[in-house]
C-alpha cells in the first residue's frame, strides 16, 4: 500500500473487527434524532468526569453514567481549529490540511452541518473563541452562527455562550435539530468566576473546568426540554492542557497524554452505557452524528471498531523547523514518531515516564502507520493567510503567536520534546514582541537562538526587534545572519524591505518588495509596504493598484476606502473612484462624506439616477452645497425634471464665488 493515504482522509486503520455494525440500525429518517454535540477547549481527560480528582464535574458525570464513556478518546491535534475540523469533516489533519490554529478550512471539503442541513436538519452553532470564527471555515452549514464577541474581544464565558444557546432553544420548530455548543473558559489564563474561583484558589484550571461542568448542565436541560425528540448528546474535549507534564505548560507543542488524551462521552438511540476502553479518535464525531441522522453509519462510535488511532503536532515542525511529530495509539500501546520514535505501555505506565523506544513490540499496523502519515509541505500549510492587525491582535490575545516566517527544513533538526525548555521561553519572547516590548523581548530572542541557532523565526524577530528600536547595526547583522540561514526565502526579503522602509534608505526596499510579490501576489504586509513607498515616489497610480490588491485581501475601513477613492478620482479613474466610494458608503451611510463627490463621478459616467440620489444626499452644512446644487440642478435638467427651474434657481441663488461664473456659464441652464 503506498502509503495509508485513504485511512488520513476517510477511513480508518482498523486491527480487528473492520465490519463490526453498530448496536442498532441508523435511524428511519422519522426517528431522526435532534443532536447536541458540546466541545469543551482545553479540557484534560483527568479533569473532568467520574475518575477526576480534585475537581466535581457532576453534568459530565450524569451525562456518563447515563451513556457511553471512551476512557481512552484522542484528540487528532493539540489546537483548537485544526482539532474542531477533525471533528467537522471525519478527517484526520493530513485529510483536511489544517495543521495550525489561524488557517483556513478547504471550502471544497463537506463538513457536518452541511450534511445534516440537507438532510433536513435545523443547524446551529454557538462558539466562545475568536480561533473558531467563521472567517476560518468552520461555520459552513449552520443556519445560525453565532462567534459574536464583544467588541475587541477575543473570548467569552460558557456563561454568557450559555445564555444566547437558551435564547436561540426558546424558538421551538419542529424539525431535527444539529446544535454545536463550543466552550472556552479552561483556556489560559485561568481565571474562574465566583464561586468556583475561591473553591478552586490553589488550582484555577480546574475551577475553570467546574465552572464550564455547570454551563454544560444548563444547556443539556434546555436541549432536553425544548429539541424535538428522540434526542442525542457528544461531548468532548477539541485537546487538554500541559500543566508542566512533560515541560509543556499549555499545548500545541507536543504529543503527550496531558494534552491528546480528552474526555468523549455519548448519550442517545443506539449507544449502550458504560465505558468503553479501546483507543478512539474524536474525528469519528462526525461519522457518529452521521449515523444518528440515518445518513451513514461507517465509523460510528456506537460500533465496536478497534482502530489504530492517529495524531499530530506540527506547529513546532512548521514555526521553527524542529521535527514533525505524528502519533499512534494501539490497545496498551502509544508511539510518538518525532526523528527517533518513543514508546510507552499506556496500561502500566500511564505517565509516560519510561520510554521502550524502537524495540517494543508494538501491535500490527502501529509502526507503519507511524512511518506513513504524511508529512504536510511547508509552503502549502504556511500559505500566507492574509489576517488583518484586528485578527492577529485577537489570536495572540489567546496566546496563538505565530511564526514570523516559514522555518528551515534541515537535517538533524531537534526533537520538540527535547526542546520542551526552551517552549516558554519562545512564548514570552513571542508575547512580548506582539505587545510591542522589544527591548524585553530582544534578550528572549538571544537566548533562544543560543539553544537553538537555526531557529529562522527567532532570528527575523531578533532583526525586527533592533529594527523597530532603530539600532541599525544589530538590526543589520540579524539580517545577515537570517539571510545566511535562508538565502532564498522570501520571508527573510520580506522582513529586510520592511526595515529598510522604515529609514533612510528606503529606495533598497522597493526591489526587495517587488521580488517578493512576483513569487507571492498575496503577501499582504508586502503589498501595504511597496504601495506606502510608491507614494513617497508619487506615483499614484501605482499606489492606486497596490491599494486595490489589498482590498481584496483584508477589509479596509471606512476612513481607508474614502482616502483610496479620493485618490481614485484625483487620477481620474472614475468607475474606480464610484466603487470605492460606494464600498465606503456602505460600511457607514450615515458618516459617508463623499456624496458631493460620487454625485459628480455618477453624472460624468452618465448615470443620472444615481448621481441625482447622491446629490440629493448632500446636506445644505456641507462646505461646498453650492456645487452640490449647481451639480444637482445640471441632473435636473438632463432628467428633464418638472422642478428644474426651481432647481437652477436655488443653484443661482445660493451661489459662491467658485459656482457663480459656473451656473452663469451653463448653457444647459439658458
Amino acid at each position: 500500500m503506498p502509503r495509508i493515504f485513504a485511512l488520513l482522509i476517510a477511513a480508518t486503520l482498523v486491527s480487528g473487527c473492520s465490519n463490526a455494525k453498530p448496536d442498532s440500525a441508523a435511524q428511519p429518517a422519522a426517528a431522526r434524532p435532534s443532536i447536541l454535540l458540546v466541545t469543551l477547549d482545553t479540557t484534560r481527560a483527568d479533569a473532568i468526569g467520574p475518575d477526576a480528582r480534585g475537581v466535581e464535574t457532576p453534568a459530565f458525570n450524569a451525562l456518563a453514567a447515563r451513556g457511553r464513556r471512551f476512557r481512552q478518546a484522542y484528540a487528532t491535534v493539540p489546537e483548537t481549529l485544526p482539532s474542531h475540523s477533525s471533528m467537522m469533516t471525519g478527517l484526520y489533519p493530513a485529510g483536511h490540511a489544517v495543521h495550525e490554529n489561524a488557517r483556513f478550512l478547504d471550502p471544497r471539503l463537506p463538513v457536518l452541518a452541511e450534511r445534516l442541513q440537507s438532510f433536513g436538519y435545523r443547524t446551529a452553532g454557538f462558539v466562545s473563541s475568536f480561533v473558531l470564527s467563521r472567517r476560518f471555515g468552520i461555520a459552513r452549514g449552520f443556519e445560525v452562527f453565532d462567534d459574536s464577541l464583544e467588541s475587541g474581544a477575543s473570548e467569552r464565558t460558557a456563561a454568557q455562550t450559555t445564555e444566547r444557546v437558551l435564547a436561540y432553544l426558546s424558538r421551538r420548530a419542529p424539525e431535527p435539530l444539529f446544535l454545536w455548543v463550543h466552550y472556552f473558559d479552561p483556556h489560559a489564563p485561568y481565571v474562574p468566576a465566583e464561586p468556583f474561583r475561591t473553591r478552586y484558589a490553589a488550582r484555577p484550571y480546574l475551577g475553570e473546568v467546574a465552572a464550564m461542568d455547570e454551563q454544560l448542565g444548563r444547556v443539556v436541560q434546555a436541549f432536553e426540554s425544548t429539541a424535538p425528540a428522540p434526542l442525542a448528546i457528544a461531548v468532548a474535549a477539541d485537546h487538554g492542557e500541559g500543566l508542566g507534564d512533560h515541560g509543556e505548560m499549555q499545548h500545541g507543542a507536543l504529543l503527550y497524554q496531558a494534552t491528546m488524551h480528552v474526555p468523549l462521552v455519548l448519550v442517545g438511540p443506539g449507544v449502550s452505557t458504560g465505558t468503553v476502553e479501546l483507543p478512539v479518535s474524536t474525528r469519528r464525531i462526525f461519522h457518529t452524528v452521521l449515523d444518528w441522522a440515518g445518513i451513514d453509519p461507517s465509523l460510528s462510535l456506537r460500533g465496536t471498531e478497534r482502530e489504530v488511532v492517529l495524531a499530530e503536532a506540527m506547529k513546532p515542525f512548521l514555526e521553527y523547523g524542529w521535527q514533525p511529530q505524528t502519533m499512534a495509539v494501539a490497545p496498551a500501546f502509544k508511539g510518538i514518531l518525532a526523528g527517533t520514535l518513543e514508546t510507552y505501555d499506556l496500561a502500566a505506565d500511564p505517565a509516560e515516564s519510561r520510554n521502550l523506544g524502537a524495540g517494543a513490540n508494538l501491535p500490527a499496523g502501529m509502526r507503519k502507520a507511524l512511518d506513513d502519515y504524511p508529512i504536510p509541505s511547508i509552503s502549502a500549510a504556511r500559505a500566507p493567510g492574509n489576517l488583518d492587525e484586528d485578527a492577529r491582535r485577537r489570536l495572540a490575545s489567546l496566546g496563538y503567536i505565530g511564526a514570523a516566517a516559514a522555518p528551515i527544513v534541515r537535517l538533524g533538526a531537534p526533537r520538540p520534546a527535547d526542546m520542551a525548555g526552551l517552549l516558554d521561553v519562545i512564548d514570552k519572547a513571542s508575547g512580548l514582541f506582539v505587545q510591542e516590548k522589544y527591548a524585553e523581548a530582544i534578550p528572549l530572542f538571544e537566548r533562544i537562538l543560543a539553544d537553538d541557532p537555526n531557529n529562522l523565526d527567532a532570528t527575523l524577530r531578533l532583526a525586527t526587534a533592533h529594527s523597530l528600536l532603530r539600532h541599525e547595526a544589530p538590526a543589520l547583522e540579524a539580517f545577515k545572519r537570517a539571510t545566511r540561514l535562508a538565502p532564498e526565502s522570501l520571508d527573510v526579503r520580506t522582513y529586510l524591505g520592511l526595515h529598510y522602509a522604515r529609514g533612510r534608505d528606503w529606495p533598497r526596499a522597493v526591489p526587495l518588495l517587488e521580488q517578493v510579490l512576483a513569487a507571492m501576489p498575496q503577501r499582504l504586509v508586502a503589498i501595504e509596504t511597496l504601495a506606502s513607498l510608491r507614494e513617497r515616489e508619487g506615483n499614484g497610480a501605482a499606489v492606486l493598484a497596490l491599494r486595490q490588491r489589498a482590498r481584496g485581501l483584508r477589509p479596509f475601513t471606512r476612513a481607508e476606502l474614502v482616502r483610496l477613492g479620493d485618490l481614485a478620482m484625483s487620477l481620474r479613474e472614475t468607475p474606480a473612484a464610484i466603487d470605492i466610494f460606494e464600498s465606503a458608503r456602505a460600511t457607514d451611510a450615515g458618516r459617508f462624506e463623499r456624496d458631493l463627490e460620487l454625485g459628480v463621478l455618477y453624472l460624468s459616467e452618465r448615470k443620472l439616477d444615481a448621481a441625482r440620489d447622491a446629490l440629493d444626499r448632500v446636506p445644505s452644512s456641507h462646505r461646498a452645497y453650492p456645487m452640490a446644487l449647481f451639480k444637482r440642478a445640471q441632473v435636473s435638467v438632463l432628467l428633464n425634471e418638472p422642478d428644474r427651474a426651481a432647481r437652477i434657481d436655488a443653484a443661482r441663488r445660493h451661489a459662491d464665488p467658485t459656482t457663480r461664473d459656473l451656473v452663469n456659464q451653463e448653457r444647459l441652464f439658458r
